[in-house]
């Protein structure tokens, strides 16, 4: 199943490595287009959303095909939630809003 724009992603990237959680503009055979927050800034960007204070936002990224390791959907898991609804839980409001 193809990934489509609007689903939420988690980028793998190289050169350097870096991990992104995303909403999927395009994917082509150039690259990647996503607006997305390194993974390492999840917990510490929910929880300023949810407490009401200043955060950065989301990016808009492109990602030339030579840097993507990988692109996974940000799907649930036998009992453990997905990013996106983890955001939901702790927000109230759904990721492709940011």
């Amino acid at each position: 199943m193809k990934i489509t724009p609007g689903e939420s992603v988690i980028a793998v990237l190289h050169s350097p490595r870096e991990k992104l959680l995303g909403i999927v503009d395009e994917i082509n055979s150039a690259g990647v287009f996503l607006r997305a927050i390194e993974l390492g800034y999840f917990d510490d960007w929910v929880r300023s959303i949810a407490e009401g204070e200043q955060y950065l936002p989301m990016s808009d990224y492109f990602i030339p095909m030579w840097r993507v390791e990988r692109v996974t959907r940000d799907e649930a898991a036998e009992g453990a939630p997905s990013l996106a609804e983890l955001f939901e839980k702790r927000t109230g409001r759904n990721l492709g809003e940011f």
